[in-house]
This record gives structure tokens, C-alpha cells and sequence, in this order.
């Protein structure tokens, strides 16, 4: 047998809808590959002394100034806690993380400073010519152009990362941290986090609430009311479900706005209030699949990630109980097939990149055999204990990041633009 490098037969994204998938089917897909950075972003205890000045940020060829945020000695103290799961890495993003555990309300104007040098730095880059084809030295131009893209796109990834972040402190709703076995709980259970379920609902519009629903009714089915209950899951699965409902919650805002733009100009197309009998049809979908396959190949089939909720019999059971009729569901209905297409894409290699980063920081590494007849080896799949509460919280969040994600990248693309049209 072989073992396949990292996260390739993991989070990795790529998706093609179908109108069956409305409810949160088939986002996640296995592909390309991953990287991961397993330490959080560390909080240190608020600070009530600052002192700001300037300092030169490298950046590739450059230096940029930046603002920093000075503690004295005797506000310094006290242990450490991670305020996310993913580390950011780049000169900016290592000041980002450090004005959001001191000051995150400065986050927006540190971003924007941020953005217009990295446009400078841009604009700079496109105006040198390229040298003559001959010798060598075209070579390494284009090797030097190369490295200062790969940072400029790795430093957009936590630009986009640390404004989500943000968002969420402004809520006031703390994000899942690394997920490993607590040694506090005797029974093994991962989800010590606190419940904030009513805070992460009230984030979404009336609509956008009926779909989430939903989305949590084919997940956790007839387990959806039973936040007690405990199950022994797949890590691998639950990471998939996770990064499934993040491309859930951007494709919904996305929805979400225009839908609400039509609804406060009184345009939208006649039918979006009626029933619509094609959820019914969903609920009934038999959800069956192969355990071995972890990679979401089926377009079409609605949530192959839930066939192995379990290893050791606990099932969620009913996948599809409490499917209800949605208004926002009967309006994405309406789309025409190319639409929902291009509503359903991540617009930029820097959120799917984001989004694969967050998740193995989130879930760790697992590690993916494959047996000589090209399955899965389920018997190197990690363990977790988790409560049907647990699950939902995690969905919740995932989905709010996911709506979170598409507000920043419109807001960064509005400043420097990324965004592939």
C-alpha cells in the first residue's frame, strides 16, 4: 500500500452544482494539494498601555511601513490561548494576528494600509520590462516574478484569513479551536467548546436561516433536537462535512444578497413564495455510497459524506427528516443552470486556498492509505467522539465562516483587485 501526501484525498475543493444540491450537498471535493500550519494564532491578555510607531515589514524586495503596537513589560504577562486555529506565517499577516489580539476594531485600517503598499508593489512589478529573450536572465526574471506572486497570493490568503477572524470577535462568538482529544473529559468527547448556536443564527437573514436548517436536517437528520447524544466519527469525515458547509455558507450570502436586493426592490420572479415539491423529493434521496471513497467524485449524489458518520454503529438516521420549504431555496431554483454555476464558485485561488489552510489547521493531517485494488483503508482513519451538538456547532460555524469569507473578499477585491472575472 501507499500513503498519500497530506490532505490530497481531504479538503481540497472543487464543485459543480446541481439543483438537488441546494441544501448543501457536494461542495467539497478531493484534489489538489494542502498545506498546514497546526498551531494557532495565540491570544495575549488585553492591553491597556499602548504605544504606536513605525516599522519597515519585508515583503519580497520591499519594505513596507507599518504600524505597531507596543506592550510595556508588566501587561505582557500571563499564559497564552489560541484565538483561531490557523498561524499566519507572512510578515503582514504576523502583524495582522498581533493587532487582532490587542486591538482587532484596527484590523480594517491596518488591512486597508496593507493593501494599497501591496498595490504599489504590484503596479511596480507590471511596469518593469521583461528582458530579452536571450541568455539566462529571462529565466531568473521570471523565477524572481513567480516568488513574489506566490507571497503577494500567500499574504491575500491571511489578509482574507485575519478579517475573518475579526468578524467572528465582533460577534462576540469564539471560533472551534484545534480539534484534539480533551484530557479533561473522561469520556474522550472533542467538543469541550461552549454552545453558541443562537449567536451564530442570528449572524444569517430570516431566509438564509431556513436553508442553514435545512442544510443541518440532511446532515444530522432525526439526531438534529438530540444535542446529548454521542458518536464515534471519522475525523477525516467531519473535516469534509466541515469544509462542505463553508462553501455552503459563501455560496449562500452570496444568494442571500441579491436575493434581498430583489425582495427590498419588490422584482423577484413570481413562484418564490410557493411550495416548492422538489425538496420533498431530496429528503426521500437515498443517500448510500461507498465508505471507501472520500473524495466526493458524484456531483450529484446529496451529502456522500454522511454514508460513515459512524464507525461503530451510531448512525444520525433520517438523513432528510425536516426538510421544509424555503423561500431563498425556491429563488435559487429559479437560476438557470450557468448561474448557479457561477453563484456556487469561489471566485479566488486565495479563499479556496484560505479555506484548505483553516481546515487542516482545524482537523490536523490525516493520514490517507490506499490499498493496491486504488480504495481507502478505513482502518487508518482517526477516531473522535463528538456529541450531535458538537456537529451542529461546528456546521454553524462553518457556515458563518463561509458567509464571512464572501463579504471580505468582495471588501479586499473592492481595494485591491484579485478577483478573476
Amino acid at each position: 500500500m501507499e500513503t498519500a501526501t497530506a490532505f490530497r484525498s481531504g479538503f481540497s475543493i472543487c464543485y459543480k452544482p446541481t439543483k438537488a444540491s441546494l441544501d448543501g450537498s457536494d461542495f467539497v471535493r478531493v484534489g489538489s494539494q494542502l498545506r498546514m500550519s497546526p498551531s494557532g494564532i495565540k491570544l495575549y491578555p488585553s492591553i491597556s498601555h499602548v504605544k504606536l510607531s513605525n516599522r519597515k515589514v519585508s515583503f519580497g524586495s520591499r519594505k513596507y511601513t507599518a504600524i505597531r503596537a507596543s506592550v510595556s513589560p508588566s501587561e505582557s504577562g500571563g499564559s497564552a490561548a489560541p484565538i483561531a486555529p490557523l498561524q499566519l506565517e507572512s510578515p503582514i499577516g504576523q502583524f495582522l494576528s498581533q493587532i487582532l489580539t490587542s486591538h482587532p476594531h484596527l484590523v480594517p485600517a491596518a488591512v486597508d494600509q496593507q493593501l494599497e503598499l501591496l498595490k504599489t508593489d504590484r503596479d511596480a512589478e507590471q511596469q518593469k520590462e521583461e528582458p530579452s529573450p536571450a541568455g539566462t536572465d529571462i529565466v531568473l526574471y521570471r523565477r524572481i516574478a513567480e516568488v513574489k506572486a506566490n507571497e503577494r497570493k500567500k499574504t491575500l490568503e491571511e489578509i482574507l484569513y485575519a478579517l475573518v477572524v475579526q468578524k467572528f470577535m465582533d460577534a462576540n462568538v469564539s471560533l472551534v479551536p484545534a480539534i484534539s482529544p480533551s484530557s479533561s473529559e473522561p469520556s474522550g468527547r472533542i467538543d469541550t467548546w461552549p454552545s453558541q448556536d443562537d449567536k451564530l443564527e442570528h449572524l444569517h437573514s430570516p431566509e438564509a436561516n431556513e436553508m442553514i436548517q435545512n442544510h443541518l436536517s440532511l446532515i444530522l437528520g432525526s439526531r438534529l433536537g438530540d444535542n446529548s447524544a454521542v458518536a464515534q466519527i471519522s475525523k477525516l469525515r467531519v473535516g469534509q462535512v466541515y469544509a462542505a458547509s463553508i462553501m455552503y455558507g459563501y455560496f449562500l450570502r452570496r444568494v442571500d444578497q441579491r436575493f434581498q436586493l430583489e425582495k427590498s426592490m419588490k422584482v423577484l420572479p413570481q413562484g418564490v413564495d410557493d411550495e416548492d415539491s422538489s425538496i420533498q423529493q431530496v429528503a426521500g434521496e437515498d443517500i448510500s455510497g461507498d465508505r471507501s471513497d472520500t473524495s466526493f467524485r458524484s456531483t450529484t449524489q446529496t451529502h456522500p459524506e454522511l454514508t460513515s458518520w459512524s464507525a461503530g454503529g451510531a448512525s444520525p438516521g433520517g438523513f432528510g427528516q425536516g426538510i421544509k420549504p424555503s423561500r431563498l431555496r425556491n429563488y435559487v431554483m429559479s437560476f438557470d443552470g450557468e448561474t448557479l454555476q457561477r453563484y456556487a464558485t469561489i471566485r479566488s485561488r486565495e479563499a479556496i486556498g484560505m479555506i484548505e489552510k483553516h481546515t487542516e489547521a482545524l482537523f490536523g493531517r490525516p493520514e490517507i492509505v490506499i490499498t493496491p485494488q486504488g480504495t481507502i483503508d478505513s482502518s487508518k482513519d482517526e477516531l473522535i467522539k463528538i456529541s450531535f451538538g458538537g456537529l451542529r456547532r461546528l456546521v454553524l460555524e462553518a457556515v458563518t465562516f463561509g458567509s464571512f469569507l464572501w463579504d471580505v473578499e468582495s471588501y479586499v477585491d473592492s481595494r485591491y483587485h484579485f478577483v478573476a472575472n
